[in-house]
């Protein structure tokens, strides 16, 4: 199936392409008539279905994914980067991983590639008819379709709106005389979050067929959504049981793979546990993400390795739990044999060929290729945007907050595949609890796309004193890898400034381009 589906995708993704409508700037022709705006277009399920295929094709652009890997991990705290050489020797990289932006060039286009994703969206939405009570095939694939449409669109704000704040809403597409949009508040976008998500659980249907989300990846989002405000009323209404009864719909619909590793390989994909997952193919959406993430002359051809894992994590890691845990060797990797030579190369805890400690991190192994013959710039690793293991983590978190007395219920699965034994603090009342989910979510799903965001859901204090400060207090300390310790001269040292690292600035392209924006 997954053959089949990568060929359909190919095919698709390529033949609508001509869907891009603008970047939020609105770079497109407003003195022609697409031919796409065409209100007939999907009125059949083969056109719809194109255009289906049209909004993953935009999930999977190097803008849209890979740049929102680099910034969402950079931004989170946890990692750091070998761009532009081992050391962080290049000023705009330097300022995303040290938790200070600004206006960077992959947070831009990062901005651009999601609104891309939403004017596909937004046309599609429009465009496809869908019925209350779907009877006949082709009325169940126009709901799906649409219900589709709805669930990226949810998603893409929801990732815009986490990351800058106050954005400009979309909802129409552009014409002649509407070329720029004004920031809409958080309440706003999140208010239209909830309802796009609801749509989407409503329409969805599984007419898509594998590989594609079904109406429990809304649910999922809903949940995830409904646990942001519910620590920060500020944002709309959202409650602890509102993000319950959400997650709840997705329990038991999905299983836990036996193998943690076997998540982050291009032969094992669509499992039991994936509930959102992009399809990948090395010859239609050209994924770097291999050779992003995979080590200098660990395989064979293109390597760069540009994101790696902050040592302090690492030690973090390995001190609560062991290099025992399961999930250990798929995390991280600290040494391996060259490709080409066979020599060994040692870059973590310490490098001999490097000046200083502080520039030595362990790779992030997820993503990293692992076949070393495989010498192409391109790789089909698919792309998990959501699995199981994060929905029993969040009922966990929910369960523990609503004092409901579950939450060890939805933990022990995860903790028992990684072969762990449940930390003290997990039985030392709620506030322990509940710092120690929140270290799980790190274990669990590093580098994965949602770390910046859970560091930063319970707000600035939280972020602060639980991720920048103990990172900050390490440099000049010991460090722990396993059992042993090790001088550390780390190399960073992260921004504490609330105006700085809670929100990213709206790209100068934006600001430059949209008369409505300051």
């Amino acid at each position: 199936m997954k053959i089949i589906i990568k060929n359909l995708f190919k095919m698709k993704y390529i033949k609508y392409l001509f869907l891009i409508l603008f970047t939020v700037s609105c770079e497109v022709d407003l003195d022609e008539t697409p031919p796409f705006l065409d209100d007939t277009m999907y009125s059949d399920p083969q056109s719809a279905q194109g255009a289906r295929d049209g909004l993953y094709q935009a999930l999977t652009t190097y803008n849209t994914q890979e740049r929102r890997i680099f910034v969402v991990n950079g931004h989170s705290g946890l990692l750091t980067t070998g761009k532009g050489g081992n050391r962080l020797n290049s000023a705009d990289n330097s300022t995303l991983f040290k938790l200070d932006a600004g206006y960077h060039g992959d947070v831009s286009a990062l901005w651009g590639g999601l609104y891309q994703a939403i004017s596909r969206t937004n046309s599609a939405i429009i465009n496809t008819p869908t019925v209350a009570s779907p009877s006949t095939d082709d009325e169940k694939t126009l709901n799906d379709v649409a219900g589709h449409a709805y669930l990226v669109r949810a998603w893409s704000y929801f990732s815009l709106v986490r990351l800058w704040g106050e954005i400009p809403l979309w909802l129409e597409l552009p014409s002649s005389g509407n070329t720029s949009k004004a920031l809409s508040t958080q309440v706003e976008v999140y208010s239209q979050i909830v309802s796009d998500a609801k749509m989407a659980s409503e329409l969805l249907n599984g007419a898509a067929g594998t590989g594609y989300p079904k109406q429990y990846a809304a649910n999922m989002l809903l949940a995830k959504v409904y646990m942001t405000m519910a620590t920060n009323s500020s944002l709309g209404t959202g409650t602890w049981q509102m993000a319950y009864d959400e997650a709840k719909k997705v329990y038991g619909q999905y299983s836990l793979v036996a193998d943690y590793g076997s998540l982050f390989t291009s032969t094992t994909e669509n499992t039991s546990e994936s509930i959102f997952e992009l399809q990948i193919s090395e010859t239609a959406t050209n994924s770097q993400m291999g050779r992003n993430f995979s080590p200098w002359k660990w395989k064979k051809g293109f390597h760069f390795g540009w994101l790696r894992v902050n040592a302090f994590f690492h030690d973090y890691h390995a001190k609560t739990y062991g290099v025992e845990d399961k999930r250990y060797a798929s995390t991280y990797l600290s040494s391996y044999s060259r490709a080409d030579n066979g020599k060994p190369v040692k870059v973590y805890p310490a490098n001999p060929g490097r000046g200083r400690f502080g520039a030595a991190h362990p790779y992030l192994f997820k993503f990293a290729e692992k076949d070393i013959s495989h010498a192409a710039q391109f790789n089909s690793q698919n792309i998990i945007m959501y699995r199981y293991a994060d929905l029993l983590l969040m009922l966990a978190e929910i369960s523990n907050e609503l004092g409901n007395g579950e939450a060890m219920t939805y933990l022990q699965p995860v903790l028992d595949r990684a072969g762990v034994t449940a930390r003290p603090e997990y039985s030392e009342g709620k506030a322990a609890f509940r710092d120690a989910i929140m270290d799980e979510y790190k274990f669990e799903l590093l580098g994965e796309g949602e770390d910046a965001h859970n560091n930063r859901r319970r707000g600035y204090q939280y972020f602060l004193d639980n991720t920048i400060t103990p990172h900050n207090s390490s440099i000049g300390t010991k460090v722990w890898k396993g059992n042993k310790m090790y001088a550390a001269d780390r190399d960073m040292i992260y921004e504490t400034d609330e105006t700085k690292i809670m929100k990213l600035k709206i790209p100068i392209s934006e600001l430059n381009t949209n008369d409505l924006i300051d």
